[in-house]
């Protein structure tokens, strides 16, 4: 599976997850910008790193640094393996004494970890694809919603669409093949079979 790394850009506070903060990432030589929700303790992590800022004592990342230091562990990557119910999953790729060794980790500890480490970030591109927007460089606008977005659309319409008598669903098939919505005729379509079938 293709990988694409992945470069932080910069935090901005959920209106979605009360307490928490998203992550905005952008993929490298690319237009892409992948969001990722995390709580406020990486969020601070992750904004001292990103602002070259020094805390007064070490913070829980800063430990992980220093032991990992201290047994010569070197963090090599981080890869977001997985996307399911709207949570990424990650883990951090580690070496010591040439071994490799894989380690399950939330993707807010696992960002800000990388972060500590000035190691890459990566994401594989069929998450990619689904949870990424592409916004307009101008005027910062979204040109392209994710294929998650698509889905929830679609469902909603389905919904909207069962609503509907017979008479008004042959209605809007024929508006909508007009208008070229061939998307949207194959949800009336597919209810009006549905109705047939259950007669």
């Amino acid at each position: 599976m293709k990988k694409v790394k992945l470069i932080p850009i910069g935090l901005s506070y959920s209106r979605t997850s009360s307490g928490a903060y998203a992550l905005i990432m952008t993929e490298e030589n690319g237009q892409r910008r992948l969001p990722v929700v995390i709580g406020a303790n990486e969020a601070q992590a992750i904004a001292i790193q990103m602002e070259g800022m020094k805390p007064y004592r070490p913070l829980t990342h800063d430990l992980f640094l220093y032991m990992a230091s201290a047994f010569s562990i070197e963090v090599i990557e981080v890869n977001i393996i997985k996307l399911k119910d709207g949570i990424f999953y990650s883990e951090i790729v580690c070496k010591r004494k040439k071994k490799e060794i894989k380690i399950d980790a939330r993707t807010s500890d696992a960002i800000a970890i990388s972060m500590k480490f000035d190691c890459p970030i990566y994401v594989n591109e069929k998450i990619m694809k689904k949870a990424a927007i592409l916004l307009d460089e101008k005027s910062g606008s979204i040109l392209h919603t994710t294929e998650q977005d698509k889905e929830e659309e679609e469902e909603k319409k389905e919904r909207e669409i069962s609503d509907y008598s017979n008479d008004e669903l042959n209605e809007m098939m024929i508006d909508v093949i007009k208008e070229e919505d061939y998307e949207t005729a194959s949800i009336i379509r597919d209810e009006i079979k549905k109705r047939n079938v259950k007669k």
